[in-house]
């Protein structure tokens, strides 16, 4: 039988009020309380009391019979919502206050750690102190609110009665971490504190009932991180005094210290206290406690961690929670050790588990990169009963969460422990690989795994790979750890700094560090690769990395880095910051100089997964192609069609075509500018059946003339202009000088271009109505289905389209006439300035369809040019004047409203009216989402980014 216990309900104590020291309790086996016990692959929760328990429900609750099998076994036991005011929330194993489900008011730790407590898995009892109070903390001045302390103390009370163990207590010693967690993960970002709760007479009795190496191995490194992380004493004052005492004692390894080597260290770390800040260290363990507990809340408002929330766009968090739980200790020799692990590989998405476990070890090394670990199979020869427990565990909170876990854990004296998980990082290829798996499994269906895979993470796989790697073998100088896959081309930096300043003038670089720590997050973002000499596939650098789909080698020990001379030296081999090498993070290869890189190879699970988003989505995604050969990938990327092929990118594809286009530029007379538009013709008809053809059975909408006209003049002084077009031209200097002063505009972005080009010169206009409309009659004719769509550009008012649309009319009436066939086609505009949308509906009587330029729209709408806008967008974003640069991320408030507004107004006009839009918002997840939401039948954006359109829309309607 299974009772659920109320979220205000503790279970009656499990020790009956009998002391057990912290470290026997946590040898002895599991107490009474929820267990496991697994027949064949089901998994049952029993709730196991002895006679003397008299544990009553406080209110009435679903008899069992009333719950499905799967909410019997791992529904969480409390409400997700509490009813008061609560900021202290306790969990143990088998209960908790809270669930997964609490993620905003616990973070993620917070909120998982309660869950695996819930479902029986041993988590070390603790409390979680809610992101409420971290906000009420920060605006308090940074005071605990009124009445926070007693109730940590309340929640520390409940744990010391569930473990029989007291703070302070040299007799009973209970040691606590202190954890940050806010509601999305940000790894390394936040701070932790572990063993806290030592001092001189705790570390004593500690030592007592567990050896003294033990005791004072735990006291120094609580002392080094207690100093570095909540009294701002730099962790390199501390790890000079190890390396002084490591030096002078003859030993290599922190494990070789012995226990008189220990206590020494530790008084030379409490004088790091006197010399630094001038106060001895805090021994009272209830002020450790505090001072911990504010040092959390204040790392939320770190450098780090508010660079961190910059880069990925995080906003809207309250603050971190911050998690107190008994300690669990890796460091008591070779029946101990902590790992990390994830439950497949976050890397390739294989079904296997992947991790790294350090023996004799606390969870910080292996996170932080401090020693490289060895291999999950290490455990599995020291500890089998572990191990195999462990295994069972991912696959219970595989089948629970019904993703892929990132697991830390700890096992003391070969009993294992829980300390945290969260759905794990991955890469493109990973996460495409586990959502296809876990669909082919039974766990999720299609529509669950389309929104498991994030739209950047198609990019990552739409990324280039190396050309050849058999070809560089000989230049691989040094092979570390593959940490994040793909293909890294740069110049070495040895700074965070100078990452970001050489990425700032446009270069590639590639971040050289003996270990990166989260204060590199910027440098690390800046650059396009990062390698490591030290640290493991879990340390900062590799999960950092993996998560931002950036190329990353980790624990390198081939290379020694020096900073201060700005080198990395390789056996007999020595790069200097400024060369360039490579780095493949899927093999972990250092290459020298620069090797060609080449498109990505798309996989046969990929293929899988986009068909499931096609299935879902609505949304139609286009691709604006300009060539046959950007036709032909966008139709591989999963086109279905061209919505926007912009026709003056054609004029540059050779010598001959630009001297026709500036001959037609400088025409002063109309015989002058149709004898250059006739040499011109040719070639767009080629190219228009190019493009047809590659797109058989598909549209193309083809945009008219649209820049300025002085584009296309040469560049240089004016000199040079005028020597170059005389030549070109056969007119004199003086006749090219006075059609260049004409030609010169003060705002060309609002001048002579768009449709007024058109109007000013309807033989323009007609010459690329006739090179369309003769190329789709020539590939129709050849058995090609076409479906050719016009596009005016920069319409403003229903005439201008209505001049633009009968003279393209009457040019297909006389080609069809001449060719002897007809084919049905569109004629549309493109919705650019604001005033087209207001008047959309009129506009509608005139266009068969509407496509949205957003790029113009949102510089007209802003009134923000393109090109100088970078002068004064960088501040505005750092001071929150905008969320986003409006022309990556689309203005839904301003930009979208007009986007809705014509739509509404056009299709009251014309109710078949179909609509789209062009601009580069056209592959940006959140402005897809926007656009489907708002009724529009397609998107179009660069080829290469088709797919992630694809994935945005399915998520959409998923």
């Amino acid at each position: 039988m299974m009772m659920r216990s109320s979220s205000d309900v503790h279970t009656q104590t499990l020790f009956n009020g009998k002391y057990v020291n912290q470290i026997d309790l946590l040898r002895d086996n599991r107490p009474p309380s929820l267990r496991l016990s697994r027949c064949g692959r089901r998994v049952r929760l029993t709730r196991c009391q002895d006679s003397s328990s008299a544990f009553k429900p406080k209110r009435r609750e679903p008899p069992l019979g009333s719950l499905s099998r799967a909410q019997a076994i791992l529904t969480p036991v409390s409400d997700t919502t509490p009813t008061t005011k609560k900021r202290v929330f306790t969990f143990g194993k088998g209960r908790s206050e809270g669930n997964k489900g609490m993620k905003s008011l616990l973070g993620g730790k917070g909120a998982n750690l309660a869950e695996m407590a819930s479902i029986g898995l041993s988590v070390p009892p603790g409390l979680t102190i809610s992101t409420e109070a971290c906000q009420e903390y920060q605006q308090n001045g940074k005071k605990l609110p009124e009445g926070l302390w007693e109730e940590i103390l309340e929640g520390l009370e409940s744990v010391e009665k569930d473990m029989g163990a007291f703070l302070g207590d040299p007799s009973k010693p209970l040691l606590l971490s202190v954890r940050s967690g806010a509601a999305i993960s940000m790894p390394g970002m936040m701070d932790t504190v572990l063993n806290l709760g030592l001092n001189d007479e705790v570390v004593a009795g500690l030592a007592a009932k567990s050896g003294e190496r033990f005791a004072y191995d735990s006291y120094r490194r609580f002392l080094d991180m207690f100093g570095d992380v909540v009294m701002g004493i730099p962790h390199s004052s501390f790890e000079e005094k190890l390396e002084k005492l490591k030096d002078a004692k003859g030993v290599n390894l922190d494990t070789d210290l012995t226990a008189a080597h220990l206590k020494e260290l530790v008084e030379m770390y409490k004088n790091v206290y006197l010399e630094a800040k001038g106060e001895r260290f805090p021994s009272d363990p209830k002020k450790q406690l505090e001072l911990a507990v504010k040092a959390v809340f204040d790392s939320w408002d770190s450098p780090r961690a508010i660079k961190y929330r910059s880069i990925n766009q995080i906003t809207g968090l309250k603050g971190t929670a911050v998690n107190i739980q008994c300690m669990v200790f890796g460091n008591m020799g070779n029946t101990s050790g902590t790992g990390v692990l994830f439950t497949r590989n976050p890397s390739t998405g294989e079904k296997k588990l992947y991790g790294e476990f350090l023996l004799n070890a606390q969870g910080e090394d292996v996170v932080a990169g401090i020693r490289t670990p060895e291999d999950l199979d290490t455990m599995k020869n020291c500890m089998p009963e572990a191990y195999k427990e462990l295994v069972e565990n991912c696959e219970i909170l595989e089948r629970h969460y019904k993703d892929m876990m990132d697991i830390e854990f700890t096992v003391q004296e070969n009993r294992l422990w829980m300390l945290q998980c969260r759905s794990g990082k991955r890469t493109g290829k990973g996460a495409v690989k586990i959502a296809v798996d876990l669909v082919n499994e039974g766990l999720i269906d299609t529509r669950t795994a389309i929104k498991m895979v994030e739209p950047q993470h198609l990019d990552q796989l739409l990324h280039p790979q190396f050309e050849a790697p058999a070809a560089y073998k000989e230049k691989v100088v040094a092979t570390g750890l593959p940490a994040s896959p793909g293909a890294a081309v740069g110049q070495v930096v040895f700074s965070a700094e100078d990452a970001e300043a050489w990425h700032a003038q446009g270069k590639s670089v590639i971040l050289v560090r003996t270990e990166t720590s989260p204060e590199d997050i910027g440098g690390m973002h800046a650059a396009v690769g990062i390698l490591t000499a030290r640290g493991g596939m879990t340390s900062h650098a590799a999960v950092v990395a993996r998560g931002w789909g950036k190329c990353c080698v980790s624990g390198c020990s081939d290379i020694r880095v020096n900073d201060t001379e700005k080198v990395v030296v390789v056996g007999d081999k020595v790069i200097k910051e400024d060369d360039w090498i490579s780095l493949n993070g899927s093999t972990g290869e250092v290459i020298l100089g620069k090797q060609a890189l080449a498109p990505p190879a798309l996989s046969g699970d990929l293929e899988t997964f986009m068909s499931w988003a096609d299935q879902i989505r609505h949304l139609k995604v286009m691709a604006n192609a300009d060539t046959p050969d950007d036709a032909l990938t966008a139709r591989k990327n999963g086109a279905q069609g061209i919505g926007l092929c912009r026709t003056e990118h054609m004029f540059f594809a050779s010598d001959e075509r630009i001297k026709a286009v500036r001959k037609m530029i400088m025409a002063a007379t109309y015989q002058q500018r149709k004898a250059a538009l006739d040499l011109l013709l040719p070639y767009q008809r080629s190219d228009f059946e190019g493009i047809f053809r590659a797109m058989d059975g598909l549209p193309v909408t083809i945009r008219l003339l649209d820049p300025p006209l002085h584009e296309f003049l040469p560049e240089g002084d004016l000199d040079h202009i005028v020597g170059e077009l005389t030549a070109e031209t056969g007119m004199t200097e003086d006749e090219v000088f006075s059609r260049i002063e004409k030609l010169s505009e003060v705002n060309p972005m609002l001048g002579f271009r768009g449709c007024r080009l058109g109007v000013s010169y309807p033989e323009l206009t007609e010459m690329q109505a006739r090179a369309i409309f003769q190329a789709a009659v020539s590939m129709s004719s050849q058995g090609v289905k076409v479906f050719p769509e016009i596009m005016v550009p920069l319409v403003g008012t229903p005439q201008e389209l209505g001049h633009q649309a009968s003279l393209i009319r009457s040019v297909a009436k006389r080609v069809f006439s001449e060719m002897g066939l007809t084919l049905s086609y569109k004629v549309g505009t493109m919705i650019e300035i604001p005033r087209a949308a207001l008047v959309a509906d009129e506009i509608a009587k005139e266009a068969e369809f509407f496509s949205f330029g957003t790029n113009d729209l949102t510089q007209m709408t802003f009134g923000y040019s393109r090109d100088d806008v970078g002068k004064f967008l960088p501040i505005y974003l750092s001071e929150g004047i905008i969320q986003n640069d409006p022309f990556e991320v689309l203005d839904q408030k301003g930009v979208g409203q007009l986007i809705k507004m014509a739509t509404e107004r056009g299709r009251a006009a014309r109710p078949s009216l179909k609509v789209g839009i062009c601009g580069e918002h056209g592959g940006e997840p959140s402005s897809v989402a926007f656009f489907a939401e708002a009724g529009l039948d397609y998107v179009s954006c660069s080829p290469f980014r088709v797919p992630i359109a694809r994935l945005a829309a399915a998520q959409v309607a998923a």
